[in-house]
C-alpha cells in the first residue's frame, strides 16, 4: 500500500503571531515556522503502518515556498521515504491545496492519501473534504484510530456524541485528530539521512492547476484583549451587574 501525507509550513505553534501594520496580514518576518501538528500526525500514523507491515512507501507532498523543503525534510528525517515540493510564493486556498494533491494523487496512484483535519494558520478544515470530493474517493474525517484489512479501513472518529467507527473502501482520504497518535522526534541520524532522500520539485502550472484566489481578505486583526473581571459580594450584586451589562434581562 502506497500512503500519500499532505504536509504544511505553518507558524509554529509556540510562537505568537503578530498581525501586520496595515492590516492585511499575518506578520512572517523573522517568524520560526514548522510542520503543522495536525500533519506531523498524519505522518506518525503513515509510519505506524509502515512498520506494521501495512505500507510500503510513504510520499510526503507541500504547497508552498522554497523554504517549505525544510517541511519535507522534517517527514523524511521521521520515516517517510520521498517527498514533493509544488513550489509556489502565492498563498494557496484550500481549494486550490485539494486539486494539486489529486493531481499527485492521480500520478502516485496511493490507496491512502492522509493529512491533518486542519492547519492552525487558517483553521478552515476544509481540504481533505475537497480532496475526497474531487477523487470520488470515500473519506474519515477527524480520525483517532485506523485499522486498515484487506482493502478497507476501519476508521474511529471523533463526533460531539462520543465516538462513530466507519468502514470505507480503498483508495479511501482520512483526516486525522489530536488522539490518533503522538508523533515522534525524528533522531539525529534519520535526519542526516533526510538530506540524501528525494525531493521533487514542480509548479502549479507544470500540474496544471489554477491557483488564482476565489477569496479575498479584507481585514486581519488581532482579538480583542480580555478585560479584567469585577468581584462580587452577593448573589444580588451579580444579578445587578450582569443586567446593568444587559446580559440577562
Amino acid at each position: 500500500m502506497k500512503v500519500l501525507v499532505a504536509v504544511k509550513r505553518v507558524i509554529d505553534y509556540n510562537v505568537k503571531p503578530r498581525v501586520k501594520m496595515d492590516g492585511t496580514g499575518v506578520d512572517l518576518t523573522n517568524v520560526k515556522m514548522s510542520m503543522n501538528p495536525f500533519d506531523e500526525i498524519a505522518v506518525e500514523e503513515a509510519i505506524r503502518l509502515k512498520e506494521k507491515g501495512v505500507a510500503t512507501e510513504i510520499v510526503a507532498v507541500s504547497i508552498g515556498p522554497a523554504k517549505a523543503q525544510e517541511t519535507l525534510r522534517t517527514a523524511l528525517a521521521m520515516g517517510a521515504d520521498r517527498a514533493i515540493l509544488v513550489q509556489t510564493d502565492e498563498e494557496v486556498e484550500p481549494l486550490g491545496v485539494a486539486k494539486i494533491i489529486a493531481k499527485i494523487a492521480g500520478e502516485e496512484q496511493p490507496e491512502l492519501v492522509i493529512l491533518g483535519k486542519q492547519a492552525i494558520d487558517d483553521d478552515n478544515n476544509a481540504t481533505g473534504q475537497m480532496l475526497a470530493a474531487l477523487l470520488g474517493w470515500p473519506q474519515g474525517t477527524f480520525a483517532s484510530k485506523l485499522d486498515p484489512s484487506g482493502g478497507e479501513v476501519s476508521v474511529t472518529r471523533e463526533v460531539d456524541g462520543g465516538l462513530e467507527t466507519d468502514k470505507l473502501k480503498l483508495p479511501a482520504v482520512i483526516t486525522t485528530d489530536l488522539r490518533l497518535n503522538e508523533p515522534r522526534y525524528a533522531s539525529l541520524p534519520n535526519i542526516m539521512k533526510a538530506k540524501s532522500k528525494p525531493l521533487a520539485t514542480k509548479t502549479p502550472e507544470e500540474i496544471g492547476v489554477d491557483i488564482a484566489r476565489r477569496l479575498e481578505t479584507l481585514k486581519v486583526a488581532e482579538p480583542a484583549k480580555r478585560q479584567a473581571g469585577d468581584k462580587v459580594g452577593s448573589v444580588d450584586e451579580l444579578i445587578g451587574k450582569l443586567k446593568t451589562l444587559g446580559v440577562v434581562a
